[in-house]
């Protein structure tokens, strides 16, 4: 018996041995493969600087290689200038001259993830996956996310033109849209509806949704709130602290809300919930559609995994995937994809999005009469078009009862609580 036991010990050491040789030649191997590219890299710069027709400047060939390497990689990583990451910082202080629209690069196309409600791009029609082909008569064809970005913002007051692409109608739609100063408030909406069935409207995740979402539920609770509809539809996202903080009110505490996976053990992390006061018996429908994402796509998920609501609407964007922002020595910064979201029982967000426990289309909503549409064929996308203005819009109230999937979530909560009085 130890003598067997010895060959086995013999055995498993030889294939460590193996196993661990075999793991260092790939690693050598990937590394060989990485100097002899960079010496590529390194020789292409040499011939730019001697044999190119005009005198170029180091730094502006460094940054343009970064941009390419960066933007190879996905839609969401990019290189960003000291003066692009600065602007950058703008964004999550919630106050910009701008459209008001949340927008990403999917199928190759720079396209609408959601309109922020009350904004310039939101009374204008522009609807989630619109394909933006043109911004001021510029085709985006090779445009990065962060360009684009900087063409849509400018000076509050002034006009940007946009030419998209609306799949769903085939056709192309101009606008003119005047730009405002974009102040964002988290919270649209908070009331009771009928049967004592509360109504949140939470537009976008910010540093000030926490305490906004906390002042909504106090007040609906003091008017006698027996169900809640939380309606995420068209909110693009926003914080990850501030999803985390909102699903775990309805959560118990010590359950896991999100987790993100990447290469490196720090890039993976879990985030559980540390509300000691949760509330568990409160009845729920979350509303969602495609402009739903990132941050809202979490609670989302989250809550619809533990079954504590019901999720209704239809399939949200499916935009799971963490980006850092990682300063470089210049002042310049990369922004990197370093993990993906991942819901408490496993399901990828990034590219699938959140199917609904019920589909309930809404309606279709009419092409705005400021905006003036031609057909095109989808092969014509990047063709040149005519800019024409735009007229006024009337601006509607809100009226829940013309709101078709809203009322589908009323009348689910009103047959949970009816179930609920039976049982008891």
């Amino acid at each position: 018996m130890r003598k067997k036991i010895f060959i086995f010990a013999i055995s498993a050491a030889a294939i460590f041995a193996v196993f661990s040789l075999a793991t260092s030649e790939i690693e050598k191997k990937k590394k060989d493969d990485l100097y002899r590219q960079v010496e590529l890299f390194s020789d292409s710069l040499a011939i730019i600087d001697t044999e190119y027709v005009d005198d170029t400047k180091p730094k502006d060939l460094i940054y343009g290689a970064l941009k390419g390497m960066i933007a190879s990689l996905d839609p969401h990583s990019a290189f960003m200038s000291p003066d692009e990451y600065n602007e950058l910082k703008v964004e999550t202080e919630g106050r910009f001259g701008g459209l008001g629209i949340e927008i990403t690069v999917k199928d190759g196309l720079l396209t609408v993830v959601s309109p922020i409600e009350d904004t310039p791009a939101w009374k204008a029609g522009l609807k989630p996956n619109d394909k933006i082909v043109r911004i001021n008569n510029e085709l985006t064809r090779d445009m990065t996310l962060t360009d684009a970005v900087k063409k849509l913002r400018g000076k509050s007051g002034d006009p940007v033109n946009i030419t998209i692409l609306r799949e769903s109608e085939k056709r192309l739609l101009e606008f003119k849209i005047v730009r405002e100063m974009i102040k964002i408030k988290d919270i649209k909406e908070a009331k009771i509806l009928e049967d004592s069935i509360g109504y949140i409207r939470l537009v976008e995740f910010r540093e000030s949704t926490l305490p906004e979402f906390n002042s909504a539920l106090e007040k609906l609770n003091r008017e006698g709130m027996s169900a809640l509809i939380l309606d995420l539809r068209n909110n693009p996202g926003g914080l990850l602290e501030q999803a985390v903080d909102v699903a775990e009110k309805f959560v118990e505490k010590g359950k896991l809300i999100v987790y993100t996976k990447g290469k490196k053990a720090s890039q993976s992390m879990d985030f559980l919930s540390r509300n000691d006061h949760p509330v568990l018996n409160l009845p729920m429908v979350v509303l969602i559609n495609e402009g739903s994402a990132s941050a809202s796509e979490i609670v989302a998920g989250c809550l619809q995994d533990y079954k504590r609501a019901m999720v209704l609407g239809t399939k949200s964007f499916g935009k799971g995937s963490v980006q850092t922002l990682i300063p470089l020595s210049d002042g310049s910064a990369l922004r990197l994809t370093t993990s993906k979201f991942y819901t408490p029982s496993g399901k990828v967000i990034h590219g699938n999005g959140v199917t609904p426990d019920i589909i309930a289309e809404g309606q279709k909503s009419e092409i705005p009469e400021e905006a003036k549409a031609k057909e095109a064929k989808p092969k014509e996308i990047f063709e040149e078009i005519e800019k024409k203005e735009k007229t006024g819009k009337k601006e509607k109230g809100f009226d829940y009862k013309n709101d078709s999937q809203l009322m589908r979530a009323v009348d689910v909560l009103k047959a949970l609580k009816f179930y609920k009085g039976t049982k008891a």
